[in-house]
């Protein structure tokens, strides 16, 4: 190669070189200990934006002070030491969102933890988010059908509302929503699961449940399990929203269900007091009902001008002997459109789903509910809640009024027809069948013990020989003459 050839080569890339500056902010750590690092140097970091410490592990910026900045860190930390490097990402916490995570359990940072392929998603939406305004939302219409008899017919939920679940430990609250998520096949609806500190052994099993159903087609399990720190446990609900959100801006409509929230605030708590944040009640710090608020917020239905779809939120509170007076349920109820108290003593008499119908109620009422079912349970609750006041009195049956006998036998009749076992979600109009039949006095002459055997035989004679009628009713179709159809249904049943 000749000297001119060279020089001309070395000319070219001289022009061709761009001096570019590249800067980072970095900062060092400080103290660390227990999942909190304190760093001082990142004088311009965001609030909620992820830190980089060695080794590829992320933080979240949670105390923005004078001099330093608290962060929560997000995984293993124990490489973690004082006087390492924390570089800045620029970017707010977010999560892989997309098709590509239907079907799969991740972690709260969208990792896949099911030993499936790598999730590539190239959307991302950030876990924080401010909610929908009031004037892009409408008002809640469209039922979600949880398949559970005594929640569809006395407390129903609707697309986009907030309805929490509410009870003890042990009272059956996760049967309630994995029932519900079962119960979504074919309702053209994506359900997220969020697992808040719950065994991985019982996150397991129950998203082998999910698979054998065929629920898993459409369900996201997002999971912070009991050995993850306690910021995983707090970003867990957030994560599970964004990737609920990414589905409602394409229009459809989503299940979020956070199981549970108490476990989510005494994360928060621990997390607060980690950052030295001062104690309020019950150590918990001042912020933490809108750390419940600012994620069930983002649960509306949004009108058809902002792009319509919807989120609707069932979350999960646990209370300590059957307290729905503490300070966290108390929070959540006052956020929420309703609650589906499910009480201990039920429970144990083996009254499953064990709803109290005096506490429970639904604030959208039969506004999300079907027109034949909004006529035939419409007198249900108040049935219920009589027969509740005089079941006292049942031991007592023979010294009783005509009146008061014949409601204490319609009340058990009515109790028996509301136990139903796990994983068994009901079709609509078959709940409506049985109710219709017992509320109008069919079942008075069937024992009370036989009458779950009763309903069982019912429901087979009217799948077998009146699916038309069920078609009918599940479409929403109700006058005179389909209750006469139904009347004659019933009667030709019991002629049998």
């Amino acid at each position: 190669m000749s000297i001119n050839s060279i020089v001309e080569e070395l000319r070219k890339n001289i022009s061709a070189f761009e001096k570019t500056v590249q800067t980072e902010e970095i900062g060092s750590v400080i103290e660390v200990g227990d999942g909190i690092a304190r760093i001082s140097g990142l004088t311009k970091c965001q609030a909620s934006e992820m830190l980089e410490f060695p080794n590829g592990t992320f933080g979240v910026a949670l105390n923005l002070e004078e001099e330093t900045i608290g962060a929560v860190l997000l995984g293993e930390f124990k490489h973690i030491k004082e006087g390492d490097t924390v570089k800045r990402t620029g970017r707010i916490l977010s999560v892989p969102v997309g098709e590509e995570l239907i079907g799969r359990v991740v972690n709260p940072l969208g990792q896949p933890i099911d030993g499936g392929a790598e999730i590539r998603s190239k959307k991302f939406y950030p876990i924080e988010k401010v909610a929908p305004g009031v004037m892009t939302r409408e008002p809640v219409s469209q039922p979600v059908q949880t398949g559970i008899k005594s929640i569809d017919a006395m407390f129903p939920i609707g697309r986009g509302q907030r309805e929490l679940i509410i009870g003890d430990r042990q009272t059956g609250k996760t049967a309630v929503v994995v029932d519900t998520i079962i119960n979504q096949k074919g309702q053209n609806m994506i359900c997220v699961y969020v697992a808040i500190g719950q065994k991985e052994s019982k996150i397991a099993r129950m998203v082998a449940k999910l698979k054998e159903t065929g629920a898993m087609d459409y369900t996201i399990v997002v999971t912070a399990g009991a050995s993850d720190p306690a910021s995983l446990l707090y970003i867990a609900p957030y994560a599970g929203v964004a990737m609920a959100e990414y589905f409602m801006d394409q229009g459809k409509d989503v299940l979020c269900i956070y199981d549970d929230l108490s476990k989510q605030a005494w994360a928060y708590r621990e997390v607060s007091l980690l950052l030295r944040r001062p104690p309020g009640r019950e150590a918990y710090p001042g912020d933490v009902f809108y750390l419940h608020s600012r994620l069930l917020e983002r649960a509306c239905r949004r009108n058809k001008e902002a792009g319509g779809g919807s989120i609707t939120a069932l979350p999960i509170i646990e209370t300590q002997a059957g307290d729905v007076t503490a300070y966290i349920p108390t929070n959540v109820i006052s956020i929420t459109d309703g609650q589906i108290f499910l009480e201990s003593d039920l429970f144990y008499r083996g009254i499953r789903p064990a709803v109290n119908v005096g506490i429970s109620v639904s604030r959208v009422g039969s506004a999300a509910q079907i027109k034949p079912m909004k006529k035939v349970a419409g007198k249900m609750k108040l049935n219920m809640a009589q027969f509740r006041e005089l079941e006292a009195f049942a031991q007592f049956a023979s010294d009783l009024d005509p009146e008061t006998k014949k409601q204490i036998d319609l009340g058990q009749r009515l109790v028996e027809i509301l136990k139903q076992p796990q994983f068994q979600p009901m079709p609509v109009a078959n709940q409506l069948a049985i109710i219709y039949a017992v509320s109008n006095g069919f079942a008075n002459d069937v024992e009370v013990d036989n009458v779950r055997e009763w309903e069982a035989k019912l429901h087979e004679f009217m799948n077998q020989t009146k699916s038309v009628l069920l078609e009918k009713i599940d479409a929403g179709e109700w006058d005179d003459k389909v209750e006469a159809e139904l009347k004659v249904a019933i009667e030709e049943f019991k002629k049998r």
